[in-house]
């Protein structure tokens, strides 16, 4: 049996995603009326916690690998050493490209000169700003022990923010979290990237 759509549509393609994705891929899916593509996410949470991703993204695939024509994982590497891309392998699934979902926004090439301009670099992205103080100071706890600060981030020279919309609150509250960081602060708005383009080749095979 296929998932269907408020339409009454079946949806064509399922969309397994991280949590730090979905406000994107919703809004991407109502500008270009992608009513076909049905979205499910993986707790954003586990960016603290990269080697749990792959088995969660298998469990995705197993649950819903019947109920679609086709499945699409919005999800870099992202610090799983492979492992997402063994279970791909095995299932013959798709991934968006790069390590990073800081480098299929911004680009791999540009995600690469900012690497190699300073290696140094803390990455904020939309969701991130937004979710600094649970992701990152509640998520390592850094509330409860101020200390660790200093542990996580003593090789970091800068925060640099990957906007995707132009926000003025997102905006500061990045600058916000550069200031608790105690980092210099720089701001590149690169929009939806490769995850517009990625998430494009695979619904117009359906269309």
């Amino acid at each position: 049996m296929h998932a269907a759509s408020d339409t009454g549509r079946p949806f064509a393609i399922l969309i397994i995603a991280c949590g730090a994705l979905a406000k994107e891929i919703m809004a991407l899916c109502r500008s270009n009326n992608w009513q076909h593509v049905d979205l499910k996410c993986i707790n954003a949470d586990l960016h603290n916690k990269p080697k749990l991703i792959a088995g969660k993204v298998r469990e995705k695939i197993a649950l819903y690998r019947n109920q679609y024509e086709q499945i699409f994982v919005a999800y870099a590497d992202c610090g799983t050493g492979g492992e997402i891309d063994r279970v791909l392998k095995e299932t013959g699934i798709e991934r968006l490209p790069g390590a990073h979902c800081y480098s299929f926004y911004s680009g791999e090439l540009v995600f690469k000169q900012f690497s190699e301009e300073e290696p140094g670099t803390f990455y904020l992205t939309d969701f991130l700003a937004e979710n600094f103080d649970r992701i990152v100071i509640k998520g390592l706890r850094v509330d409860d022990y101020p200390e660790l600060l200093g542990d996580y981030f003593a090789n970091y020279r800068r925060v640099l923010y990957l906007s995707q919309t132009e926000d003025d609150r997102l905006l500061q509250k990045a600058k916000i979290a550069a200031q608790t960081l105690g980092l210099d602060f720089e701001h590149y708005h690169c929009g939806y990237g490769q995850l517009e383009s990625g998430l494009k080749a695979q619904v117009l095979r359906f269309e």
